[in-house]
């Protein structure tokens, strides 16, 4: 296999300190360097589309929740795992793209939703389609077995960091 910037570093650290043990920062410094290429990509697709990653998220949240395309601010946030001030903002950005609206509950005025406008729905439609053939040509050059063994290797790792398992039978609220 072909050398990369990471093994320079880790042999010039094997040099200096022998006794270090270096694998784990060889693969924290990869995934390091693999998030600002995933980062860049995506930034592109998003900027195609006059988004930025928060804006996408948001809109992507409220399409695959299905049937009314709308979901409560409240459910939005913690689903994004943001503060609520930094979501009111994405709505405001949003509303004023006319891309999202701000509802109210036909039985209860008092319960606010978050929708997507048919503007809103066709772009985000758009984008979605769009984002995902960007993710899958990142992962092109490995095979789907070592795909499914990376995305299991880091969902154990993110277990192992702390990030709670979520229940099968408890997904996002649909409206």
């Amino acid at each position: 296999m072909k050398k990369d910037k990471v093994d320079t570093f880790m042999e010039q650290w094997k040099e200096e300190l022998p006794e270090l043990g270096t694998e784990s920062m060889a693969v924290i410094g990869r995934l390091n360097r693999v998030a600002k290429h995933i980062e860049k990509r995506l930034g592109k697709n998003f900027a195609q589309y006059n988004l930025n990653s928060g804006e996408f998220d948001v809109l992507a949240s409220l399409r695959r929740s299905g049937k009314d395309y709308r979901l409560k601010p409240t459910d939005l946030y913690q689903s994004l795992m943001i503060t609520s001030g930094a979501m009111t903002n994405r709505i405001d950005t949003l509303e004023k793209k006319e891309l999202v609206s701000r509802t109210h509950d036909d039985s209860d005025r008092r319960t606010i939703y978050v929708q997507l406008t048919k503007k809103g729905f066709d772009l985000i439609t758009e984008a979605v389609i769009t984002h995902t053939e960007t993710e899958n040509s990142i992962f092109k050059d490995l095979s789907k077995k070592e795909t499914v063994l990376f995305n299991d290797l880091l969902k154990k790792l993110l277990f192992s960091l702390g990030e709670e398992p979520q229940e099968y039978d408890t997904p996002m609220p649909k409206q």
